[in-house]
């Protein structure tokens, strides 16, 4: 069987894992505990091909602890009661510990299975997954692990490790690679800082290479033609997905055109033309608001011209209304006012509409007192005449208060002259 580069070049120590020294370098919590010799209950949490499962391997070797490696994807229930009939076994005499990537994959009950090990110390887990552990890990196995997230690795940390890569390959493999300094840096920007994906395309590379002068010769164009579009990370169901719809709309909130278009190019770029137009709309609405009132009906017209048109071409309506967005005044007064009304609603503070609004247009309703002492605004001065909506409950309640932008200043300057305050 031919093993990848990537698991044939996996680091044996912490000091040849490149990156997380956030984590891995002298003095921080993680090294620290580690040097300690007691290994606590952890959660990796991070991207693909950063490091989780090689630190993971690392510490489970070096622990001297009975090991068992399982995976999510593949682990059922009678694996775990595997691993946990050895407790109290010869086996297990110096401790059991459980190593288990991707995580996310098993179920409530299957993690449920580990809590009373976990709790006892019977059983010591070093669990992985690429997916927030708050959102997919049972919380009560949560509580009882502290969780390190991983980083993507930047461009110099991957470069380093594709360096070290080519003097392996030229050690086990007996050839001798010549790659300019431009199609290694490629390489090394171009897979978004997952290290195994740069390493897959490494390989692919020296093996596509021809020979010239006794040496494998790798060319800038064959790096970008491995590598191309894989420098995006972006899932639709993933953390990412939604990490990237929130840096579109902190962008636009912020009043950041190139942020916001940056953030559109990430959805475009993932095909996720849907994401990107529910969200324009939204931020037209909340963000945006009475501080420029056109802005959702041009929101909404460049969204349905994206939708009409498809992609490649919807990215160009899609920008339009981005940085219009970005650019715009903002305002966030009708999002509060509604949450204020509704967070009344939810305290059970409504009370009888009154009586003088209630519908009266049916036999019976001034019987009944309804509409009697309704007066039409439309004839008196200005369209407007004092009188009382709201329930007796909340006569006095404020949901809306005005923005400060020229609009709804402006609406405010109308009505303070109409009701003369």
């Amino acid at each position: 069987m031919n093993e990848p580069l990537a698991q044939r070049l996996r680091p044996q120590s912490l000091q040849e894992v490149c990156g997380q020294q956030h984590l891995l370098a002298k003095g921080r919590v993680l090294r620290s505990v580690l040097e300690s010799g007691k290994i606590p209950n952890m959660i990796f949490y991070g991207p693909s091909g950063v490091g989780k499962t090689t630190v993971a391997r690392i510490i489970a070797d070096n622990s001297g602890m009975r090991l068992h490696k399982l995976n999510g994807t593949s682990a059922g229930t009678a694996d775990i009661k595997n691993v946990i009939s050895e407790i109290g076994t010869m086996q297990g005499a110096g401790g059991i510990l459980l190593y288990l990537d991707e995580i996310q994959y098993l179920n409530k009950k299957q993690q449920q299975s580990l809590l009373e090990c976990i709790e006892d110390g019977s059983i010591t887990l070093i669990a992985s997954t690429t997916e927030n552990p708050y959102f997919y890990v049972y919380n009560a196995l949560l509580s009882r692990s502290t969780v390190f997230e991983f980083k993507p690795l930047c461009a110099q940390d991957v470069q380093q490790g594709l360096t070290r890569a080519i003097e392996k390959i030229e050690k086990l493999d007996g050839v001798s690679v010549d790659m300019p300094a431009d199609a290694l840096a490629h390489l090394a920007t171009a897979c978004g800082g997952d290290m195994r994906k740069s390493l897959n395309c490494l390989e692919l590379v020296i093996s596509a290479a021809p020979v010239i002068n006794k040496k494998k010769a790798v060319t800038l164009d064959m790096a970008k033609e491995v590598a191309q579009r894989s420098s995006m990370r972006y899932d639709r169901d993933a953390d990412m997905h939604y990490d990237v719809l929130s840096g579109l709309q902190k962008s636009i909130r912020g009043s950041d055109a190139n942020a916001a278009v940056h953030y559109l190019a990430r959805l475009l770029i993932g095909d996720d033309l849907i994401s990107a137009c529910r969200r324009l709309l939204v931020i037209a609405c909340e963000d945006i608001g009475l501080a420029y009132p056109q802005a959702v009906t041009i929101t909404k017209a460049c969204v349905d011209s994206a939708l009409q048109l498809g992609l490649p071409e919807a990215r160009i309506p899609l920008a339009q209304a981005a940085i219009m967005l970005a650019t715009a005044p903002k305002s966030n007064s009708a999002i509060c006012a509604i949450d204020a009304a509704m967070a009344d609603l939810r305290a059970g503070r409504s009370g009888d509409i009154p009586a003088g609004i209630q519908d009266a247009h049916y036999s019976g309703a001034a019987k009944m007192g309804r509409g009697l002492t309704y007066q039409y605004p439309h004839n008196f001065a200005g369209h407007w005449v004092q009188q009382q909506y709201l329930p007796d409950i909340i006569k006095d309640a404020q949901y809306y208060t005005y923005g400060d932008n020229k609009t709804e200043q402006a609406a405010k300057a109308y009505w303070d002259k109409i009701k003369g305050l």
